[in-house]
């Protein structure tokens, strides 16, 4: 979802005026127990739809990123958590940011201090990419049910791709959408053609890959050492062709790094003609938060794969 953190630097001393009262911040004692540090100053980072977001000063000089997620799912801020620490157990070059300490409706992270890319940032983030896809999960889904921005994701493993992918990523997203009454009867009918013949779209049958899952532009940072980091997931184990698709869908990311990517990892053959099949769950996860604006992206990607 094209909802992630911005890049962000240090704050400036006119960002410092503008911070929050840290004393009235609703999350602060939790967050000072569990870090046995005290807050200094807080101010407000700008990005993301799900809650609010600030740089944190602590009194030992450190600083921090905290995410407040103010009315979100209840369990969003642990499991945002745990899928970081899944993709971190990877141990692959890319760097994933890492959490720090949680609670119910907050999530402290390591801060990043960004700096321009290095030469060969578009080949570090395709190939470690690939290899963070290559270190596979066990089974297809996840531990538990994630979300994507504000919409829960079902994890549910199946014995398929084909029919996870249909299952717990087409259909709940086709529901809700055609329930908002945002989905066309058309195409709500060419979705359920669809699903019906994905095992004959979805491609060659390959091992789990370990998946960002919501791999747009905005949730890839570049470090203080000018490094691609993953934030934002809404990661499970499944095809790594969603993951690229993706990429593909908003752009943001030069052709060096599916270069990098497929140089490391190649594809399966016909992997360009199932691009639009994988856009497909992004555009409706679009279209249930943004409205109509996406319909039309998302037509074209049915009809495409079904052509």
């Amino acid at each position: 979802m094209r909802s992630g953190l911005p890049r962000f630097d240090r704050a400036d001393s006119a960002r410092r005026d503008a911070g929050v009262n840290c004393d009235r911040a609703t999350w602060r004692p939790t967050l000072e127990a569990a870090l046995d540090d005290e807050i200094v100053a807080a101010t407000p980072v700008i990005g993301g739809d799900i809650g609010e977001s600030f740089q944190v000063e602590l009194a030992s000089g450190d600083l921090i990123f905290v995410k407040y997620y103010r009315d979100a799912p209840i369990g969003l801020a642990a499991c945002e958590a745990r899928g970081l620490a899944w993709l971190s157990e990877a141990e692959t070059p890319i760097r994933i940011s890492r959490p720090l300490a949680h609670d119910a409706d907050w999530l402290a992270l390591e801060w990043i201090e960004s700096r321009p890319p290095v030469d060969d940032y578009a080949w570090r983030l395709g190939e470690g990419l690939a290899q963070l896809h290559q270190a596979s999960p066990s089974h297809l889904g996840f531990s538990e049910q994630n979300w994507i921005g504000r919409l829960p994701q079902s994890n549910d493993p199946k014995p398929s791709w084909a029919e996870f992918y249909g299952a717990n990523r087409i259909q709940p997203l086709q529901r809700l959408a055609r329930d908002a009454e945002l989905l066309p009867d058309r195409l709500s009918r060419q979705l359920d053609r669809l699903v019906d013949d994905l095992p004959q779209l979805v491609g060659d049958d390959e091992p789990a890959a370990r998946l960002h899952g919501d791999l747009w532009s905005g949730n890839v940072l570049i470090d203080e050492q000018g490094l691609p980091c993953l934030i934002d997931p809404a990661c499970y184990g499944g095809h790594r062709e969603i993951d690229l698709a993706m990429m593909r869908l908003f752009g943001g990311f030069g052709r060096g790094v599916f270069e990098a990517y497929e140089a490391t990892a190649p594809l399966s053959p016909g992997a360009d003609a199932r691009v639009a099949l994988y856009q497909i769950y992004p555009l409706l996860v679009h279209v249930r938060l943004f409205g109509a604006t996406y319909l039309g992206g998302l037509t074209r990607v049915v009809e495409e794969a079904l052509a």
